[in-house]
Formats: structure tokens, C-alpha cells, sequence
């Protein structure tokens, strides 16, 4: 049976005061307002880097929390790491709406539509100031997790849902994604609203994506009709990755965010985006992903 929005809510917070007090906050900046309220992201810079000399790609990935909850403590970790071996890298947060919002939209109009619509101008802000922080905007790499994998999609791979205050000119297309078991829904808010479905918006040519997975995720079998429908169009590009008796939410903390970071961390540097080997290095405990061919 496939969680209700509660308890995937639950099952990714629960994680993430394990690992909070270690993981530093980033940089604030405040790349837009949506519903009168500021929307922050934390930028993570390598060590000695001068945006004025090194254009170095940028990576913004986008917590989950099933659209309702979460925050910007979950991509912490992530985003120090990545630094580390070179890499700018953001986690922002987005609008969120409450019960009382959702009760007043009409019936076709899925609650997840404001959540790609300020990660589609996160994005568009990464670009517009690759300048003074250091990035190359044609190398932009996005993703998330759960809820955060699916705006990420979203974010770059639907035309529409666009803030009009947005900069003109700047897409949200990447080079790359991350994903950590993206909940693409089958059925629900997505089946009836083609906005936020993210088959609707599928096309054989998706820049090279690793997915991680536990076998055990109730969210898995939207993914697999998902990852299908890709492998229908001729996609090979998509780089799956299963934990054995893992659930939701697995990669958050333990031995397996290590496992799922350093297997990132390979993915990127065998798309040009990184160099040198992962420093960190796999858990004695025996924890490992099985790929699954195309």
C-alpha cells in the first residue's frame, strides 16, 4: 500500500534529527518572496574558492518532506561533502501550502504546483547569479529527495507552472540529477493534474540521472512505472540504484547516506563533473547498493 502523505511526512523527519547537529548551515541567501513570505536557500563554496577565477559546476537539490513539511537540514550533509570535492552547491526551501490553502483550490489544481513553481525560480536565481558565485550556469546539476525529488522534475522538466517575476531569458535545464527515492506518485494529485505528473512531461533525452531506492519503499512502484515509461521512450541514461530491505527514506542518515553519497559521488565524476576519488569511504558494516541493468 502506497504511505499517506502523514506518514511519508513522518518517515522522512524522523531521520533527520540524527544527523543535524553535525551537519554546518551553508551561506543564507534569500532568492525570492512567494505568498508574502522570504524563500531561502544555503550555498555550500569549496575550500579557497574565488568566484572571480573558477567557474565550478553548481548542484541545488530540494528536501522532501511529502509537500507539507521538511527543511533545509536534510541536503546539509550532502552539500558540505560536495563542496569538499569542488563543487558550489545549494539546498533551498520553497512554499509550502497550509490545510486552510489547500481546502480553497479548485478541485484540479494539485497543492505541489507552488512547490515547482519556487523551484523553478531557485534554479533560474543559481543561474542568474553564477557570477559572483562562481558556477558554470551551463553545468547545473539539481535533484532531492522524496517530495524534493519530484519538484526537482518537475522544475526542469515541465514548461509551465512559472513564476512571471522570474528573470527572462534563464531556463531551468540541467546537466544532471540526483534523486533519493523521488516520490512520483501513481495516482492521486498527479493523475489529476497534468502540472505536477510528472509521465506527462517525460522525453527520451533526460540528462544522466542516479536514482537510489530501498526494495522495501512503498513509493518504489510510481517510480517503476516512471523509470518504464523512460525505458519505453529509449532512455538509457538513468543510473538505478537498489538498497536491499532498505524503506523510505533510507539515505538519510547511518551507514547508508554514506553508501548513497559516495555512489553520487562516482555518478558525477563519470559525467565530467567531478575529478579525483570520493573522499570518503564505505562502511565496514558491508552496506552496498545493487545497480539494476537497463
Amino acid at each position: 500500500m502506497k504511505p499517506t502523505f502523514a506518514l511519508l511526512t513522518a518517515l522522512l523527519l524522523a531521520p533527520l534529527a540524527a544527523f543535524a547537529a553535525d551537519a554546518p548551515a551553508g551561506k543564507p541567501y534569500i532568492y525570492k518572496e512567494s505568498a508574502g513570505k522570504p524563500r531561502q536557500m544555503e550555498i555550500y563554496f569549496p575550500p579557497n574558492h574565488d568566484p572571480a577565477k573558477a567557474k565550478v559546476p553548481g548542484m541545488i537539490l530540494f528536501h522532501g518532506g511529502g509537500w507539507e513539511g521538511g527543511s533545509l537540514v536534510q541536503f546539509r550533509i550532502a552539500c558540505a561533502y560536495f563542496a569538499s570535492r569542488g563543487l558550489v552547491c545549494a539546498t533551498a526551501e520553497y512554499q509550502m501550502l497550509s490545510k486552510a490553502d489547500i481546502a480553497k483550490l479548485p478541485a484540479v489544481q494539485a497543492r505541489k504546483r507552488v512547490c515547482v513553481t519556487d523551484a523553478k525560480s531557485a534554479i533560474r536565481w543559481f543561474k542568474q547569479h553564477a557570477g559572483e558565485l562562481g558556477i558554470d550556469p551551463q553545468r547545473i546539476i539539481t535533484g532531492g529527495g522524496s517530495a524534493g525529488g519530484h519538484i526537482s522534475a518537475l522544475a526542469t522538466m515541465n514548461p509551465g507552472l512559472n513564476d512571471p517575476a522570474d528573470p527572462k531569458g534563464i531556463d531551468t535545464s540541467v546537466v544532471a540529477y540526483l534523486w533519493f527515492n523521488p516520490a512520483f506518485a501513481n495516482g492521486g494529485d498527479d493523475e489529476h493534474d497534468p502540472e505536477i505528473d510528472v509521465l506527462r512531461h517525460l522525453k527520451a533525452d533526460l540528462p544522466p540521472a542516479i536514482t537510489f531506492f530501498g526494495d522495501k519503499d512503498g513509493w518504489k512502484p510510481g517510480w517503476d512505472i516512471v523509470h518504464a515509461k523512460w525505458m519505453s521512450l529509449g532512455t538509457r541514461t538513468i543510473d538505478l540504484q537498489i538498497a536491499p530491505g532498505q524503506t523510505h527514506s533510507f539515505f538519510n542518515n547511518g551507514p547508508w547516506q554514506t553508501v548513497t553519497l559516495i555512489a553520487a559521488d562516482r555518478f558525477l565524476i563519470k559525467q565530467g563533473l567531478l575529478t579525483g576519488e570520493p573522499t570518503k569511504t564505505m562502511p565496514e558494516t558491508g552496506e552496498k547498493l545493487v545497480p539494476v541493468q537497463p
